[in-house]
């Protein structure tokens, strides 16, 4: 899939509030809350133009029951992709607008996405270097099958710094 880079837009939060506010009537039964995560979350950020939704439920393999429904609707059906007790539904084909990713409420994930969230949501100067590091990868890589994984060290190293943070502030 191509890199699409865009500058911030107000109306993430919006697609992120109607997204939560469908798939709740889908998952109609089961409790469950949703986060908007990801760099689309964070006003100021360049980002793919994709809304990185959290849905937290108690039992994960509620989410399993939905798999046809979400396929009927226009969603991929992803699975875990890679992450242990994730699901992931993916939407938009190729022009992708959003990854739905569920996770049940003692999954350590969830935590390490919203600290990381939080603290780019506070620390404006560490999202604008994030946000230039994105546009260079963004320069040199076509593909997110290239520019995603030559993210990683620099994302693990600041959600090291975001960590470290969250455990200061809540001594």
């Amino acid at each position: 899939m191509e890199v699409r880079l865009s500058d911030y837009r107000e109306e993430w939060a919006k697609m992120f509030r109607e997204e939560a506010e469908f798939l709740r009537s889908v998952f109609e039964g089961v409790d469950l809350r949703f986060e908007h995560f990801g760099s689309t979350a964070v006003p100021g950020m360049k980002a793919k133009p994709v809304i990185d939704m959290m849905g937290i439920v108690d039992d994960i393999n509620e989410v399993d029951l939905f798999n046809d429904t979400m396929a009927s609707l226009g969603y991929d059906v992803a699975g875990d992709w890679g992450i242990a007790g994730r699901r992931l539904f993916r939407k938009g084909g190729e022009q992708r607008t959003h990854h739905i990713h569920f996770y049940q409420s003692d999954n350590a994930q969830i935590e390490r996405h919203l600290i990381f969230r939080d603290y780019l949501l506070r620390h404006p100067e560490e999202a604008a270097k994030y946000s230039r590091f994105k546009e260079d990868l963004a320069q040199r890589y076509a593909s997110t099958s290239e520019y995603s994984p030559a993210k990683k060290t620099f994302v693990t190293a600041m959600e090291q710094l975001a960590l470290i943070w969250h455990k200061q502030i809540n001594l």
